[in-house]
């Protein structure tokens, strides 16, 4: 069957999903309490994933043949990539966060996971239809269209910023490599 571009104007409902229009929503956490603002870490970060799903296959071999059934469930690591401000209020509590897991002296810290693990939201967002909407504004034209909740999250990288006389018109940037138990799509109110 032949599709044509009326097909895809009927199919793709909302103009599409933007990758550029997501919010994270990381709150509490160990170290938040050196001058961290969750307003402002959900400004800042630059980049996130939505996250991967895997399931593992297992192989059955059975007279020369390959059987394969349904393994267990796996939960890639999640990266978040941060705009460092001058105050360095996001690496500042993320450094701290990693030092309450394990001291940079003697690797002394945290043991109970339920100290050091914490929970995060990644909303996809879209842009609201204002004629169906007529209360919504520049700034306020977002919604959540998709929703993911990470549980037991902390993080275990964050990365070197390079500094270099070369470098000028640049704002810098670093990584925060996290690992996560599991995490499950999740609807508003969750």
């Amino acid at each position: 069957m032949a599709h044509q571009i009326e097909d895809i104007k009927s199919t793709l409902i909302g103009g599409g999903a933007r990758p550029n229009l997501f919010e994270v929503l990381l709150t509490d956490f160990p170290g938040s309490e050196n001058g961290y603002d969750a307003t402002d870490f959900s400004v800042l970060c630059k980049a996130a994933q939505l996250p991967a799903s895997n399931i593992a296959s297992v192989d059955v071999p059975f007279r020369g043949r390959i059987f394969k059934v349904a393994g267990d469930r796996t939960f890639d690591t999640w990266t978040v990539t941060v705009i460092n401000d001058t105050n360095f209020n996001v690496r500042t509590s993320m450094e701290a966060w990693m030092q309450k897991i394990s001291q940079y002296g003697d690797g002394s810290g945290f043991t109970d996971p339920a100290d050091y693990q914490r929970d995060v939201v990644v909303k996809q967002l879209g842009r609201l239809n204002s004629e169906n909407n007529p209360n919504s504004s520049v700034g306020q034209g977002l919604e959540a269209i998709k929703k993911y909740k990470f549980f037991g999250l902390f993080p275990t990288n964050i990365s070197a910023i390079d500094l270099s006389y070369d470098t000028g018109d640049t704002i810098e940037e670093f990584t925060v490599e996290f690992q996560v138990q599991y995490w499950t799509p999740t609807t508003e109110g969750d």
